[in-house]
């Protein structure tokens, strides 16, 4: 903590049946940041991860609702740091990159980015369907905000005092990586990107990660937060769609009316008129809660200043 020797850094580990690993974790922190708390949040696990936490010297807590995202609320609620560091207790991310992550907050940056996908991440891990699943949620979000974020969903991230108080923590499972990073860029918040050294789980240490349905969740948390987020391309989109085939029925009616002067399929007429307003009701939907949506940027902005006021104080 070179910028800043007086500021105080709790690291953040949430866990759930790391017995193999935990140990090693929270002895790696206290010396990469010896002057930090360490806070290992146990979620219900049935091994003994709890016990060797607190015998290396962890501040242990329990958090009876299952999920990493129930986890990270109740950390980010509970414990106050002018920095935070988080991070899994598998041992696959490396303590020795906090200190700079440390510093890079300190000199102002909102949430820095433990950036696996840069280095070691797809020659260590070995699960295909992972590896995709990065890439197509890397590709969704930076293509809908207009943003060059290279790892979405690292679990490895340092926060500054604002972001953790200010953050509504809504998923309750591993898709919160990727909320935090959409609310990031949706309230354009300052980030920055470091490479690290992710190295795959040692042997004996289990995955909880399940491809198929945390995948599932994750594209439905983006789905759910371009709807809250992105509402008039969202909105905007559907009726233009539904707008344009209205539009191309009752052409196709028209025509047969201009040859035959008789309106010979009135339910497609009826169907192509409803399309066409359906399509304009869900663009002016769009309008209105583009209109919202920027308004809860702009409170944002207000509740993130009163917080580092309050902070400064």
């Amino acid at each position: 903590m070179s910028k800043n020797l007086n500021a105080s850094v709790a690291v953040l580990l949430p866990c759930y049946n790391e017995e193999v690993t935990i140990g090693k974790v929270v002895r790696d922190f206290k010396t990469a940041l010896p002057s930090a708390d360490i806070y290992v949040y146990d979620n219900n696990s049935t091994d003994r991860t709890a016990e060797i936490a607190a015998g290396e010297g962890a501040i242990v807590r329990k958090e009876p609702r299952q999920g990493k995202g129930n986890v990270i609320r109740a950390m980010f609620e509970d414990i106050d740091a002018d920095v935070y560091v988080m991070a899994d207790g598998d041992d696959t991310y490396p303590a020795d990159a906090a200190p700079a992550m440390v510093d890079k907050v300190l000199e102002g940056y909102d949430m820095v980015i433990g950036d696996r996908l840069s280095s070691t991440y797809f020659q260590e891990n070995k699960r295909p369907f992972h590896n995709f699943g990065n890439r197509l949620v890397r590709g969704s979000i930076n293509g809908l905000f207009h943003a060059n974020v290279t790892d979405i969903m690292t679990g490895y991230r340092a926060f500054s005092f604002t972001f953790v108080k200010t953050y509504p923590v809504l998923s309750r499972g591993f898709e919160v990586e990727t909320e935090m990073t959409i609310h990031s860029l949706n309230n354009n918040l300052r980030l920055y990107e470091m490479p690290i050294q992710y190295r795959d789980r040692p042997e004996g240490s289990v995955s909880k990660l399940d491809t198929v349905g945390d995948g599932i969740k994750v594209m439905g948390t983006i789905f759910r937060m371009i709807r809250e987020y992105k509402p008039l391309p969202f909105f905007g989109g559907i009726g233009c769609v539904l707008g344009v085939l209205g539009v191309v029925l009752c052409g196709t009616v028209t025509v047969d009316f201009w040859n035959t002067g008789m309106v010979a399929r009135f339910p497609t007429l009826i169907g192509a008129v409803m399309l066409v307003i359906a399509g304009l009701l869900l663009f002016v939907t769009g309008v209105v809660l583009d209109v919202m949506a920027k308004n809860d940027r702009k409170a944002f902005i207000v509740e993130s200043n009163s917080f580092a006021m309050l902070r400064r104080r």
